[in-house]
């Protein structure tokens, strides 16, 4: 009869599997396709510079502009894109460095080492990721920053601030910025003077970058902690070198 459907319930099953499946299989290339344009694109910046245009990203790529264009909005979709290759890199180097952490100082300065590496890898690579291309791009750089902090400094000042009575979970947060803003001007300094015959190395400047933030801010961080567990501070009292760093904590 003329408008009755002849599909069994199975054969319906069986095409609406097929189709699933196709779907998958083009989700799959779209996302390998995606994450090569993603390396080339890297490996493009590190050798061309910054400023390198999406034509010349598409040629390397052995494509168009216009097929790019399908995996990303603009050149700012392609940063963050960059960008967050570049910090699922850096969390594997630091997964690796906290695990040998013997302490938070360590940690400290394991994050302060990776991030400065990760500078002087490419830093071609650390100005295409951090810095916008126009006022209208499809997204904020500040992305970058803000993954770094979630990754790195936030958990770190949350466990040095875990047992604190008077300190709250968004001084943490505070801190991480801050942190991340701290290292990020003394990484981009390093960049355009570390060719001066006073500059630094990097193991250099991580140990003094370390050092700084170690005897300031983390130091508020841990003053705090050890208030709230110390019962003469609750008393009022001020415990003899409660708030004074060992010569070692200054170091």
């Amino acid at each position: 009869m003329l408008g009755v459907r002849t599909d069994s319930p199975v054969e319906e099953v069986l095409a609406q599997d097929v189709a699933d499946g196709r779907s998958r299989r083009w989700d799959d290339h779209r996302a390998a396709r995606r994450s090569e344009l993603v390396k080339v694109a890297r490996r493009t910046v590190h050798r061309t510079g910054p400023d390198v245009s999406m034509e010349e990203i598409a040629a390397a790529a052995g494509t168009s502009k216009s097929i790019v264009y399908r995996y990303f909005v603009d050149k700012t979709g392609l940063q963050v894109a960059v960008g967050e290759a570049v910090v699922a890199q850096m969390h594997a180097a630091l997964d690796e460095a906290a695990r040998t952490a013997a302490t938070p100082r360590d940690g400290l300065r394991a994050m302060i080492d990776v991030y400065l590496e990760m500078v002087e890898a490419s830093p071609n690579v650390y100005w295409f990721v951090t810095r916008p291309t126009s006022e209208d791009a499809s997204a904020p750089l500040g992305h970058f920053l803000d993954a770094v902090a979630d990754m790195v400094a936030r958990p770190f000042a949350r466990i040095l601030t875990a047992d604190a009575a008077t300190t709250i979970p968004a001084e943490a947060d505070v801190w991480a910025a801050g942190a991340v803003g701290f290292v990020r001007g003394s990484g981009e300094w390093w960049l355009s003077h570390r060719d001066g015959p006073d500059a630094p190395t990097r193991a250099e400047l991580t140990e003094r970058v370390t050092a700084w933030l170690w005897a300031g801010p983390v130091s508020v961080l841990a003053r705090a902690r050890t208030d709230s567990t110390d019962p003469r501070v609750a008393d009022g009292a001020h415990p003899t070198g409660s708030t004074d760093l060992t010569a070692e904590e200054q170091s």
